[in-house]
This record gives structure tokens, sequence and C-alpha cells, in this order.
């Protein structure tokens, strides 16, 4: 019995890549962001600014962000962690603590199964006393 299921899943297998590899069709996700940079502008030192950026799945699969990583610790970050579907929107929001005086630039790199799988977002301004 153990000889029959060793020889019959690689079969079955093979069988299942065919299928695959003839489908006519592929649906991917994909992103459609309103904008991917945002500028704060002027901000007093020592406060916390957000910024929600927005986007919708363009595509014809759910789109699903795996990961939302920012450039320093000066920057905290919140996305859509549901499955969105095609046409649905989604967000993700990066939040700046302003503890040092001056010009900033910092990104946001955003992971998901998209057509473009990984996009950097980036948010600026200038901390002033």
């Amino acid at each position: 019995m153990l000889f029959i299921g060793v020889f019959t899943t690689p079969l079955f297998s093979q069988q299942l890549a065919v299928v695959n590899f003839l489908s006519p069709r592929f649906e991917t996700a994909d992103f459609s962001w309103i904008v991917t940079t945002h500028d704060f502008g002027k901000i007093k030192v020592n406060k916390h600014v957000t910024h929600e950026f927005k986007f919708t799945n363009s595509g014809d699969a759910p789109l699903v962000i795996s990961s939302v990583q920012a450039s320093c610790g000066c920057t905290v970050t919140d996305y859509s962690k549901d499955p969105i579907a095609p046409g649905a929107e989604g967000y993700v929001k990066a939040t700046y603590n302003a503890a040092k005086v001056g010009v900033f630039s910092k990104t946001v790199t955003v992971n998901a199964n998209a057509a473009e799988s990984v996009v950097q977002l980036t948010i600026k301004g200038e901390v002033v006393e």
C-alpha cells in the first residue's frame, strides 16, 4: 500500500502543475496609490505627526501586505492587516516622532503580493523649535 502512495503522489503533482501551467489567466493584485510621498512641512520639535497613505487594489486578486518596515526607529507604522479585495481600499500609516530639529526624509518599505511587490513610501519635513 505504501509503495503505491509513493509513486502516485508525484504523478498527481505533475498533473496539477500542467493544469495550472495551461491556465489561460493569471490573477494578480496591484497597488494604485493616491500618493507615495508626503511632506509635513514645518513641525514643532517633540511633536508626533501621522500620515495615512491610501491605496486601491487595482488587480483582480486579493492583495496581502506581508510586512511594512520604517527606515529608522523614529517612525512607527501601521497597515491593513486583512487581505484587500480587488477594488477595495487599504492603508499604510507612518507616524514620525520629531525629536530633533532639522530637515528629515524617511522611508517606509511595503512588501506585498502585488505586481510591484516592494514599494517605498516617503515622509519628509522640517522640525523647528
